[in-house]
């Protein structure tokens, strides 16, 4: 079975047919997934979805570009409204959360409070001791440098979408940590991701679509969905020089592993 660790389904581009895309994935071997949350009405969604379907488990977090909402409401009310979520049933993880600093708008959160809540989230997953999913743009060195300073390999972690060089994988990889490897591995231009998946172990590695976004090729630009997930354990296991069946079961028990899941998960979408 499938198991996609970061999907997005409580997008509004799923408004239209989202029963019908998640009645397609019973059937199409995806047994586990992942409704991460970007914000606190994204992550009460994801936690929606996951109470709904037994393939689901969520994370709530407040991603770097959304922080402006838990500084307004103040640290006591966000780790009240966060652990809050944290306390529902099915919350596998604490995430997505991190840095981004990519584009420049009005309202872009500046890198100072981006940190203030990278830390303050790191700080309850660890005091809740549950996994993180970190989202990293365009801020390699202050993420590394964060994560070893509040915890480092203490810490159980997927480096959503990695997309830096293998050099600084192997940090993460060292500690322990997981890389989540979506459609973009797929991508003709996508040097150093294919690089990272050679060099790294499938022992540690992920995957996820970050649907709707991200769709593997041919379908890039379109809507992406968890069924196109067989594209991306192909490439995966070319880059491998195994079969995609031997991705597919591996990344499955990583997936089980990572958010401390039992064996049987999954086993009613059989």
């Amino acid at each position: 079975m499938i198991f996609d660790t970061h999907t997005h389904y409580d997008d509004r581009r799923f408004d239209g047919d989202r029963a019908a895309v998640l009645a397609a994935l019973k059937t199409a071997g995806i047994g586990g997934i992942a409704a991460v949350g970007a914000d606190l009405a994204s992550s009460k969604a994801a936690a929606g979805l996951a109470e709904q379907d037994p393939a689901f488990v969520f994370a709530p977090g407040v991603h770097p570009d959304n922080v402006l909402e838990l500084e307004e409401i103040g640290e006591e009310a966000a780790r009240k409204e966060l652990s809050g979520l944290l306390a529902r049933p099915k919350a596998a993880a604490l995430g997505e959360i991190g840095l981004d600093y990519h584009g420049d708008w009005p309202d872009k959160p500046s890198r100072l409070l981006q940190e203030k809540w990278f830390r303050f989230q790191l700080r309850l997953l660890k005091e809740k001791d549950l996994p993180g999913i970190i989202h990293s743009r365009d801020a390699a060195a202050d993420t590394l440098r964060i994560i070893q300073e509040e915890g480092g390999n203490a810490l159980s972690l997927i480096m959503h979408c990695y997309g830096y060089e293998k050099e600084l994988a192997r940090y993460y990889l060292d500690m322990g940590h997981f890389l989540g490897i979506g459609g973009v591995v797929t991508f003709k231009n996508a040097r150093k991701l294919k690089e990272t998946v050679m060099y790294a172990p499938l022992s540690q590695l992920l995957l996820e679509t970050d649907c709707p976004y991200l769709a593997p090729e041919p379908y890039r630009g379109r809507r992406n969905t968890s069924l196109y997930l067989p594209k991306v354990i192909r490439a995966i296991a070319e880059l491998k020089q195994t079969d995609p069946e031997t991705v597919e079961a591996v990344t499955w028990e990583n997936a089980l592993r990572f958010f401390r899941l039992q064996d049987d998960f999954g086993k009613e979408r059989t």
